[in-house]
């Protein structure tokens, strides 16, 4: 079914992501953006709308017939909580309550967890700090597929079956590739997670815990909103790596479209990105964009030139480097000390966009809205 992909490699570079550079461009073009690093004072209460939606909405399936039961939790608490994992992104960079307050943005986390009936919040901050910190990093970056993905799923049919396993390999991945310790607040997660799994079942039986569960699936899988994973990274036009939707299921998924803003200046809420990107228009403007995330999973599925190999990848040594921190994108080169990476490695830890830095905090943020040094996966 569908052409053989014609690609049989990643698209190997030997540069440093772009986002530093830009973000010291920016920065001294625009320095108003440096108001934008905030706390979203709406985002809690959002959140705890979602979830409880989804709880009023486990009293209510309780007792439907299981083709209702699918429907719902495709159309309705799938996208809830996909937009839930959305939310868990955007606390992972302590935006709820803003650094200086990191671990509350972390038990913050596990309540917009609740919904989705299996713990991931911690576990995906303790993993995302890497995707910030080495972008397409092999090895560290385990946002990228793996190479037998690559040479597994190469035609039309094969891929919507990788699409369809999507929360699968997003789970199974990280294991594989860089395996982490697990922390204590993995832990608290999964005990809370259990918990409250159990009171609903208590409460609402179980066709309600598997609304929760199999909702989280199916919106992982095949869903609108999964266009995301694909316009994120995937490489669609040559020379880029990083993409933005500006379509309007950013309405409930937290503006996680604004990829590139958000790249560029992870300490700012999404709902501020929209108002960075009018402040610095001819940073974006001219950048390759999309405006339908169904496009974006048509053209994945049918077109040749994209499939899982369509990735920007690049080499990351975690050796000594006798250059100085850079500007905003970690150190100059993307290396960092043996101890540091051993540390880093070892329980997750690090701060959250990949910046070291002893400056000064205002409001939790650091002078340059990069990260602070409360900002910990600890």
């Amino acid at each position: 079914m569908g052409s053989k992909v014609s690609r049989n490699d990643f698209e190997w570079v030997y540069t440093d992501q772009p986002h530093g550079d830009r973000r010291k461009a920016m920065l001294k073009k625009y320095p108003q953006i440096k108001k934008l690093f905030c706390v979203d004072a709406h985002f809690k209460y959002v959140v705890a709308a979602m979830v409880a939606a989804q709880v009023i909405a486990c009293y209510f399936v309780k007792d439907m017939s299981w083709p209702w039961i699918l429907a719902l939790a495709y159309f309705f608490g799938g996208t809830i909580n996909h937009s839930l994992t959305l939310a868990i992104h955007d606390i992972s960079h302590n935006t709820a309550y803003g650094y200086q307050h990191a671990k509350w943005n972390r038990y913050f986390g596990m309540f917009a967890n609740l919904p989705i009936g299996v713990p991931m919040s911690i576990s995906f901050k303790k993993y995302h700090v890497d995707h910030h910190r080495y972008l397409g990093g092999d090895v560290l970056d385990v946002d990228l597929p793996t190479p037998i993905e690559g040479y597994l799923f190469r035609n039309s049919f094969l891929k919507l079956i990788w699409l369809i396993l999507n929360p699968l390999f997003y789970v199974l991945r990280p294991l594989a590739v860089n395996p982490k310790p697990l922390t204590i607040l993995e832990l608290h997660n999964a005990v809370i997670q259990v918990i409250f799994d159990g009171i609903i079942m208590y409460f609402f039986g179980y066709k309600s815990v598997l609304y929760l569960i199999v909702g989280t699936l199916i919106s992982m899988g095949i869903h609108p909103i999964t266009g995301h994973f694909i316009s994120e990274h995937y490489m669609y036009t040559k020379g880029h790596e990083t993409y933005s939707y500006y379509g309007i299921l950013n309405l409930i998924t937290f503006n996680v479209g604004y990829h590139m803003e958000h790249h560029d200046f992870p300490a700012i809420p999404g709902s501020k990105l929209p108002l960075m990107k009018k402040i610095a228009p001819d940073f974006y403007d001219d950048l390759p964009s999309y405006t339908s995330w169904c496009k974006v999973l048509w053209d994945f599925v049918f077109d040749p030139a994209i499939g899982p190999f369509a990735r920007v990848r690049r080499e990351i040594e975690l050796e000594q480097s006798n250059t100085q921190l850079s500007n905003g994108n970690g150190h100059a080169n993307g290396v960092i000390g043996s101890e540091e990476a051993k540390k880093h490695l070892s329980n997750g830890n690090g701060h959250s966009n990949g910046v070291v830095s002893n400056g000064k905090m205002s409001n939790g943020f650091h002078k340059n809205g990069v990260l602070s040094n409360g900002d910990s996966a600890k």
